[in-house]
C-alpha cells in the first residue's frame, strides 16, 4: 500500500531529472560549433566557444588570474593549459567578460566589447556581392579561416603570434613573415622579440631580434637541417623547404610520424624572453617537454665572442673566447671584444699578388653570418681573385659560399657536427709559411750562384711540365683502344697478353681515352702517398688532377696482385660500354709494359664504409640520405642484370666498393671481379671463387654457383648494414653469428625498428624502415629461388602498394637444397646465368 502512494513520486522525480540533463545537454551542444557566420555571436559570458570539426582545437576568451582583461585566442581542445597558439585581440583587451565576435554586415569577423565597440577585425576587402555569406571556421590544424562563397579571404596561420604548429607555411622569399612574442608570460601583447626567415635571403636561417639587434640564429638550412645548431633527437628535421606552382619557397613541418606513433603533437615559441624553444607534448604522460630551445647555451648567443672569434664550451659548460689563427684580441682586458687581423692580406693591397694569401681550414664550425652563395665550381679560386673576401666554405646541399668583411657569430662544434670553414690568412701565417720565407731570403742573400742555380732548375722543370702537359693533352685525345692494330701494339708491350677485344669484336665501336704513364705518373705526383685514397684489393688508388684542372682517381694494379691482365682486360671491356648514374664512370686507361692503370672520375666523399662505420661521421646519413643510397645501389644493379648490354654480375658488392659523389649519390665500383653472361658462355666455367666473406651467397661460397641472385644476396646484406650502421662480420663475439642472424632473430620476434642504427631511430618513418628491413631479408634467404631479382627488389622499393613475401629464416648451410639444384640447372632468366666455379681462397 505505501509503495502505491510512492509510485507518483518517484516518477515526478525521475522525470525531473531527466528534463535537467537534456536541458544541460542541450546547453552544452549550444555553446560551441564548427563555424560562425553573419548573425551568430560567440559570448564570453555564456561561456560559447568555435570548436574544430576533429576536437584538436577551439577558439574562445581567455584570461589570467587578478586580471579583468579578456583576449580571443586560439588553443589545444584536450590538451590541459590552455596552451594559447594565438591571440586575436593583442594590443586591445577587453575589459570584463561582456564581449563577443562575430561576422559584420561588411564581411569580416570582428570582436566587440560589452558596449559593442569594434576592438579588432580581420579587416579584408570583400569582393563578393553577397558579404553576408562570409564564414569563420576553425579548422583542425589550429587554422582560423575566414572565407566566402569558397573563397579564402583570410586566415591566422598567415597573420601569426608567437607560436608555429605543423600546417604553417612560412615563407622564405624575403616576405615579411615574423612570430612576436607576447611582452611577459601573462600579457600577451606585442612584445620586444620576434623571430622569422632571415630576409636576406639565400642562404636560408632563422633569426631572432630584439628590436633591429639579432641575438640568436639556427644556422644555415642545407636542404636537410639547419647547420648551426645540434638537431641529434630534435624534431626540427621535420621541417622541409616546399615550391609552389610559382616558385616560391617556404617551409612546413611534416608531423605525420608523431601522430601515428604515440599522437604527439609539437610547436615551436618564441618566448617573451627571447628564447626560441621547441615543446613535445607527449600523450602518454600528459605533459610538454621542452626538447630544444635556441640560445641553448651562451656560445649560442649571437656573436657572444666577437668578430673573428670562435665561441666553445668548456667541460663545466662556460663559454671560451679564443682568436682565430692570424688574429689577436682587439682589447686584451675584454675576452669577448673580438679580433682583428695580424698580418694585412696582399689581396687588400691591390697589387694583385693573391697567390700569397692562403687558406686555414677550420672543421665543425657553425659557419658565420651574412655568407653570399657564389654560382661557381672553383670557390677557393673564386675568394682568391676577390680582394675583400675573407673566408669560404662548401657544404653539400648549399654549394659555394664566400664571406666579405668581417666573420661574425662563428661556434666550434665538440662532437663532429658543423662544416668546414676556410679562412683566408696572409702567407706569412700560415704554419710555416714565414719560416720558409726567411730561409727564402737568407739564401737569396748569401749565394748569388745558388739563386741562379735555382732559376736554372726552374727553367727546367717549367719547361719540363710544359712538355709533359703537352704530352698528355695529345695522348688523352680520345683513341679507339679496341681496334685491331691497336689491340695488337698494347699486345706487344705485355708479355703474354691476349688480344683485348670481346668475342664477336663485340666492343669494336667503344672508345676511350688512352692516357700515358709519364702523364698519369705527374697527375698523381708521382704516386705519393699524399695523394693515396685508399688500397684495394688488387692495389692503390691515387687522387690526381689532369692539365686541365679536373680531378680524376687513378687505380695502379698491383704487379703481385691476384688480377693481372685478365682481370684488368674484364674491368676495361664492363666500363667501356656501363653508363650509368650509379656506377662510376671510367674516364680512360694506360698501357705500358708491366704498369696497368684505369682513371676514373673522382668521388669527392670517398667510399660508403667511411661514413656508415665511422661513429661521428654516421650522423650524417640520416634515414632519408640512406633510403636513398639504397635506392641508387638498387638502381645499378638491375642496370648491370638487366638493363646493360651484356649480362653483368659483380660478385663483390659490399660497402667499401660503393662510393659516393659530392651530393652524396652512391656509385657501384670495381668490377675487377665481375661475370659476363655472353651468348657463348658455357654453363659450367671453372674459375675460383673470389669475393669477400659476408657478403657471398651461401651457393657461392660453398658450390661455387654464381648467378645474379649471388648479387641479390650481398645487396640484401649491405641493405641491413646501410639501416642498422654495423658490419656483418662484427657479431664474431656475440650470441648472433652474424648481422643476417641478429635481423632475423629481431624480425621474428617483431622487435625490428630495434635494428636501426640508434642516431636514426627516432626519426625513421617505421613503416618505410620495417619495410626495407623485410626487403633485406628476402634478399639474404639461403635458397636463391626465394630470393627476389633485382627488378622485384627495385620495385618493392619504389612502390609501397606492393605486398612483401615472408620471409624464411636464413640457415646458411653447406647442403644444398634439391629445389635449388633444380633451380640452378633450368637456369634464371636465361639459359647461360649459370656459372659453376671451384672453391679456392682469395
Amino acid at each position: 500500500m505505501m509503495l502505491t502512494t510512492y509510485q507518483p513520486f518517484v516518477f515526478l522525480t525521475l522525470l525531473l531529472c531527466f528534463l535537467c540533463f537534456c536541458s544541460e545537454l542541450s546547453h552544452a551542444a549550444s555553446s560551441s560549433r564548427v563555424s560562425i557566420k553573419h548573425g551568430e555571436f560567440i559570448r564570453d559570458k555564456e561561456g560559447e566557444v568555435l570548436v574544430s570539426d576533429g576536437y584538436n582545437f577551439v577558439m574562445g576568451f581567455f584570461g589570467f588570474e587578478n586580471s579583468s582583461s579578456r583576449y580571443v585566442g586560439i588553443w589545444y581542445y584536450n590538451i590541459p593549459g590552455p596552451e594559447v597558439i594565438w591571440v586575436a585581440n593583442r594590443n586591445k583587451p577587453i575589459n570584463g567578460n561582456g564581449g563577443s565576435f562575430t561576422v559584420s554586415t561588411n564581411g569580416n569577423l570582428v570582436i566587440l566589447d560589452g558596449n559593442k565597440n569594434q576592438l579588432w577585425s580581420t579587416n579584408v576587402s570583400i569582393i563578393q556581392t553577397n558579404k553576408n555569406n562570409s564564414e569563420a571556421v576553425l579548422r583542425d590544424d589550429g587554422n582560423l579561416v575566414l572565407s566566402n562563397e569558397k573563397v579564402v579571404l583570410w586566415e591566422s596561420f598567415e597573420n601569426p603570434s608567437d607560436t608555429y604548429v605543423p600546417g604553417m607555411k612560412v615563407p622564405v622569399n624575403g616576405k615579411s613573415f615574423f612570430f612576436t612574442s607576447w611582452k611577459s608570460s601573462t600579457d600577451p601583447s606585442l612584445g620586444n622579440h620576434t623571430m622569422g626567415v632571415d630576409p636576406a635571403g639565400l642562404p636560408t636561417q632563422i633569426v631572432v631580434w630584439e628590436g633591429d639587434r639579432r641575438t640568436w640564429r639556427s644556422g644555415y638550412w642545407d636542404g636537410r637541417i639547419f647547420t648551426g645548431v645540434d638537431m641529434t633527437g630534435s624534431f626540427l628535421h621535420g621541417f622541409i623547404l616546399n615550391y609552389d606552382s610559382n616558385g616560391d619557397r617556404s617551409f612546413v613541418y611534416n608531423d605525420n610520424e608523431l601522430k601515428e606513433n604515440d599522437n604527439s603533437s609539437v610547436r615551436f615559441q618564441i618566448g617573451w624572453d627571447g628564447i626560441e624553444r621547441e615543446f613535445l607534448w607527449k600523450e602518454n604522460e600528459k605533459r610538454w617537454t621542452e626538447i630544444q630551445k635556441g640560445p641553448h647555451n651562451v656560445c649560442e648567443v649571437y656573436n657572444y665572442c666577437g668578430d673573428f672569434a670562435a665561441c666553445e664550451l668548456s667541460v663545466s659548460g662556460s663559454a671560451i673566447c679564443n682568436c682565430l689563427k692570424g688574429f689577436e684580441l682587439k682589447d686584451k682586458r675584454n675576452l669577448s671584444s673580438g679580433c682583428r687581423r695580424m698580418t694585412a692580406l696582399k689581396g687588400d693591397q691591390r697589387n694583385g699578388s693573391f697567390g700569397e694569401d692562403g687558406f686555414l681550414v677550420r672543421g665543425s664550425m657553425k659557419l658565420p653570418d651574412f655568407a653570399r652563395v657564389v654560382d661557381t665550381k672553383d670557390c677557393k679560386g673564386n675568394c682568391l681573385q676577390n680582394g675583400s673576401c675573407t673566408a669560404y666554405a662548401e657544404v653539400i646541399g648549399i654549394g659555394c659560399m664566400v664571406w666579405y668583411g668581417d666573420l661574425v657569430d662563428i661556434l666550434h662544434f665538440q662532437h663532429g657536427e658543423g662544416n668546414a670553414l676556410h679562412i683566408r690568412l696572409a702567407y706569412s701565417d700560415l704554419g710555416d709559411g714565414g719560416k720558409n720565407e726567411k730561409i727564402m731570403m737568407v739564401i737569396i742573400l748569401t749565394s748569388l750562384a745558388g739563386l741562379i742555380c735555382i732559376g736554372i732548375i726552374v727553367l727546367l722543370v717549367w719547361r719540363y711540365k710544359r712538355q709533359l702537359k703537352a704530352s698528355c693533352s695529345k695522348n688523352s685525345d680520345v683513341l679507339p683502344v679496341f681496334d685491331a692494330h691497336k689491340s695488337r701494339e698494347m699486345s706487344a708491350e705485355i708479355p703474354g697478353s691476349v688480344e683485348l677485344g670481346l668475342e664477336g669484336n663485340q666492343l669494336s665501336k667503344v672508345e676511350l681515352p688512352f692516357f700515358n704513364f709519364s702523364c698519369m705518373s705527374s697527375a698523381t705526383n708521382n704516386f705519393s702517398e699524399e695523394n693515396k685514397l685508399g688500397q684495394g684489393g688488387f692495389g692503390p688508388v691515387y687522387k690526381g688532377k689532369l692539365p686541365s684542372g679536373e680531378e680524376i682517381a687513378v687505380k695502379r694494379l698491383s704487379r703481385r696482385s691476384g688480377q693481372g691482365l685478365d682481370e684488368f682486360k674484364n674491368e676495361m671491356r664492363l666500363f667501356a660500354q656501363l653508363q650509368h648514374r650509379n656506377l662510376v664512370k671510367l674516364m680512360g686507361c694506360s698501357i705500358e709494359g708491366d704498369e696497368k692503370l684505369l682513371v676514373y672520375e673522382f668521388m669527392l666523399n670517398k667510399s660508403l664504409d667511411r661514413f656508415l662505420f665511422d661513429p661521428i661521421k654516421k650522423t650524417q646519413l640520416d634515414w632519408a640520405r640512406r633510403y636513398e643510397i639504397i635506392e641508387g645501389i638498387a638502381r645499378g644493379l638491375l642496370y648491370l642484370h638487366r638493363d646493360s648490354r651484356l649480362r653483368i654480375i659483380h660478385r663483390d658488392l659490399k660497402a667499401s666498393n660503393i662510393l659516393l659523389d659530392e651530393n652524396m649519390n652512391p656509385k657501384i665500383s670495381d668490377f675487377g671481379l665481375a661475370r659476363i653472361f655472353g651468348g657463348n658462355q658455357n654453363e659450367e666455367n671453372a674459375t675460383k671463387v673470389v669475393g669477400t666473406y659476408g657478403y657471398m651467397s651461401p651457393e657461392y661460397a660453398m658450390e661455387g654457383l654464381v648467378s645474379v641472385k649471388s648479387d641479390v644476396y650481398s645487396f640484401g646484406v649491405l641493405l641491413l648494414e646501410i639501416v642498422s650502421g654495423r658490419r656483418n662480420t662484427s657479431f664474431r663475439h656475440s650470441d648472433d653469428s652474424s648481422l643476417i642472424g641478429y635481423a632475423w632473430n629481431l624480425w621474428n620476434e617483431r622487435r625490428a625498428m630495434e635494428l636501426l642504427d640508434p642516431c636514426i631511430r627516432d626519426s625513421s618513418p617505421t613503416n618505410k624502415a620495417l619495410r626495407c628491413i623485410q626487403i633485406g631479408m628476402l634478399c639474404v634467404q639461403d635458397s636463391a629461388s626465394h630470393r627476389p631479382n633485382m627488378s622485384k627488389v627495385v620495385l618493392l622499393l619504389e612502390s609501397e602498394a606492393t605486398t612483401l613475401p615472408i620471409p624464411t629464416q636464413p640457415l646458411i648451410t653447406s647442403m644444398r637444397r634439391s629445389e635449388d639444384r633444380e633451380f640452378y640447372m633450368d637456369g634464371l632468366d636465361c639459359s647461360n646465368d649459370l656459372t659453376v666455379t671451384m672453391v679456392a681462397g682469395r
